[in-house]
């Protein structure tokens, strides 16, 4: 049966149950989720999407194997791809396509040219927890092709008074390595007194070199960038007042640094040999890759305003990566020394607005009505820092969008869930030169516009006090990585206007879902379709070592499972599965021919876990992951292998009376895999082996 025919049987099945339903003596209702940054309802059980919320509880634990947020997030969402364990989050997708980042609804992706580091922004020492949108939607404008990963920062204390919050740790391969030790501290003071609250704090951490589990250093990234051999640091401020009436006022700062010592450079692995890529004592040539990221947002909520809440958010972004270099053909010149060598930095640089208006029981009907207006302008290009030169010329996008949201219940078990966003886009470039690789070309400057109407709908039955049913379909919407596009016109008499590949990529996403938790047993089922008719696949240029994009027809489907069992009050144990398949049109003809490659699409995955209280001091979790081996075809010719692999980890705590002392293992068998972006790209340079068994000890006390 065909996926689309198989969604609408289940669909009418669906809708057929809706008259049968019993009502529900109390919803279903676990985790509030923040209804001022995700637009979506108050209650994640009134959500008609895969909504998954990663607590503070489950951060600690990860951050005793790992702080890597691409890999805590792996760990905990198996739709989310492996973790290139490097400073580049490069391949690394939800259900098939890009998630847009945000940090308390500040957009941290750089879509204009995406330059894949916007998982690396903040320390996760600073984060309260993360809520997670699966699926393409426009509730955020540009970018959530894939979902939405909102960040959460800390918060001051609820009640009068103060807390200092330290925490310490270090790491080192087991067994030991040279240069394989790092060490990490975080500083939160947290006040309130009255109306005025505040939280600040600060965060470093130096990381030395990983080792397979062979005992062979891991592969430095100097082009990318790498969490190995860097050191970061994090400086972090909120401040707020409470107003008149239950308003709040509050202006968040954050200023995030992440580079690379530079003390390795890469050694290439060599494929018929079965060597993977390594590294050894060196300089590389220039500076080593870094992030730097300084951001701010004040917001203002409003309890009682013309009949309903406001929420109103103004915020800025100076994002700045700085790549490692190379004498690649792409930076060579006639007008410069032979042999030149360069290095390319992304800018982008966001301010924007977000203003959202609720109405509670609307003419006193049972329907909530949010209407709201945002406006962006995103400044991003990318230059040569050695020659001066832009490699990417600069683009603005300009963007007004006003939306509308609206929730009904038009009986008492039945929630309808529908809105409206209108984006009124427009990019401004002016007129430019290609490099020479490309021919030196004049490019004519342009604004083209972009006029899209992205509509949401959605229906959840509460079918029993326990169980939910729900249904939905939203449109999300990003642009295919415009600078990757405007760089590689190597023709003359090109104008920006009739490029077609700025055309935006447009997601129409389809989800049937099933939530069920009666306290002792949780369980989540959804099954996805996401379709593009003109789409956005990466595909890789080995003589510069740079991936180019390519459009044409997606579509993506898949099912996401999620079990979890307290056999005892003491015991929890659970398992996810996550399966995703996508196919493109290779050649334009109006058929899907071939598979989505890996560094468009996750494998299948399975996580496991088992948590363990042993008294009131002491308690443990057991994970493990296992990806699912794949073969890629294209044409039905094969092109790629994955193999795959399984890992596990393990988390213990003692709770004292001096703090809490943690221990993690990571890669608890040390385990000796390719990573799956290394086995799916099948470069021999970058061919890859994942970190071998690794020990956290660390210690955190709040006081």
């Amino acid at each position: 049966m065909p996926a689309r025919t198989a969604l609408a049987r289940s669909l009418t099945l669906l809708l057929a149950l809706v008259p049968f339903a019993a009502e529900p003596t109390a919803r279903l209702d676990r985790i509030t989720v923040s209804a001022s940054t995700t637009r979506l309802p108050d209650s994640e059980s009134a959500l008609p999407n895969t909504v998954t919320v990663i607590t503070r509880e489950e951060l600690d634990r990860q951050l005793a194997f790992t702080h890597d947020l691409s890999q805590i997030l792996g760990n905990l969402v198996p739709a989310f791809s492996p973790a290139r364990q490097k400073l580049t989050n490069f391949g690394e997708s939800l259900r098939g396509r890009k998630p847009l980042y945000m940090i308390d609804g500040v957009p941290q992706s750089t879509p204009l040219r995406s330059g894949a580091r916007e998982a690396h922004t903040i320390d996760p020492a600073l984060i309260e927890r993360i809520e997670i949108i699966h699926g393409a939607n426009a509730l955020q404008g540009i970018g959530a092709s894939g979902g939405i990963i909102n960040i959460i920062t800390k918060r001051a204390p609820e009640t009068d008074g103060r807390f200092h919050d330290l925490r310490l740790a270090a790491n080192a391969a087991l067994p030991r390595h040279r240069d394989d030790a790092g060490g990490r501290g975080a500083y939160l003071y947290g006040w309130r007194a009255g109306q005025l609250d505040l939280i600040a704090g600060a965060s470093y951490g130096r990381q030395g070199l990983s080792y397979d589990g062979e005992g062979r250093p891991l592969y430095i990234e100097s082009t990318q960038g790498d969490l190995m051999d860097a050191r970061q640091w994090d400086l972090f401020a909120k401040i707020g007042r409470t107003l008149t009436g239950g308003g709040r006022l509050q202006l968040m700062l954050n200023r995030y640094r992440q580079q690379g010592d530079g003390d390795y450079r890469p050694v290439p692995g060599d494929l018929a040999a079965n060597r993977p890529a390594s590294a050894v004592r060196g300089r590389p040539e220039g500076t080593p890759p870094n992030n730097r990221v300084d951001s701010a947002s004040l917001d203002l909520s409003l309890p009682e305003i013309a009949g309903g809440a406001l929420q109103a958010q103004v915020f800025w972004l100076d994002f700045a990566a700085l790549y490692g270099g190379g004498r690649f053909a792409s930076f060579q010149d006639p007008a410069l020394p032979p042999d030149w060598f360069d290095q390319s930095q992304n800018v982008s640089q966001k301010v924007g607005s977000k203003l959202d208006w609720t109405r509670r029981e609307l003419f006193g009907l049972p329907l909530r009505l949010r209407l709201g207006f945002d406006t962006l302008r995103d400044r991003t290009y990318q230059s040569l820092v050695h020659s001066g030169r832009l490699w990417v010329p600069e683009t603005v996008y300009e963007s007004l969008a006003p939306f509308a949201q609206a929730e009904w219940w038009p009986a008492e078990p039945l929630m309808l869930v529908a809105g409206l966003r209108h984006e009124r886009g427009r990019l401004v470039v002016d007129d430019y030169r290609t490099l020479a690789y490309y021919g030196g070309h004049l490019v004519e400057g342009g604004r083209p516009k972009l006029r899209e109407t992205l509509p949401n709908l959605g229906a959840v039955w509460h079918l029993h006090a326990h169980l939910n049913v729900y249904a939905s379909y939203a449109e999300g919407f990003t642009v295919a990585d415009i600078g990757r596009v405007l760089r590689a016109i190597d023709a003359p008499g090109y104008r920006v206007e009739q490029l077609i590949d700025l055309r935006p990529v447009i997601a129409d996403n389809r989800e049937l879902g099933l939530d069920y938790d009666d306290g002792r047993l949780s369980a989540h089922l959804a099954y996805y379709e996401s379709d593009s008719d003109f789409g956005s696949l990466l595909v890789y240029d080995a003589v510069n070592n740079v991936y180019n994009v390519q459009r044409q027809a997606t579509a993506v489907h898949g099912f996401e499972g999620q079990l979890a069992w307290r056999p005892a009050a003491a015991t929890r144990l659970g398992v996810a599965y996550a399966r995703t398949r996508g196919r493109y049109d290779s050649d334009g003809d109006g058929r899907l021919d071939s598979d989505l490659e890996g560094i468009n699409i996750a494998p299948d995955r399975v996580n496991l876990f088992w948590e363990q209280a042993w008294g009131a001091h002491v308690d443990t979790r057991l994970q493990a992951s296992r990806f699912q081996s794949r073969d890629f075809f294209r044409h039905g010719t094969p092109v790629a292998s994955f193999d795959g692999y399984a890992t596990l980890d393990l988390f213990l705590r003692w709770r004292t009376g001096i703090g809490d002392v943690s221990l993690g293992i990571e890669n608890l068998g040390d385990r000796q895999y390719l990573t799956y972006h290394s086995q799916t790209t099948a470069s021999a340079a970058t061919w890859t082996a994942g970190r071998g068994r690794n020990l956290t000890l660390s210690w955190q006390r709040r006081f």
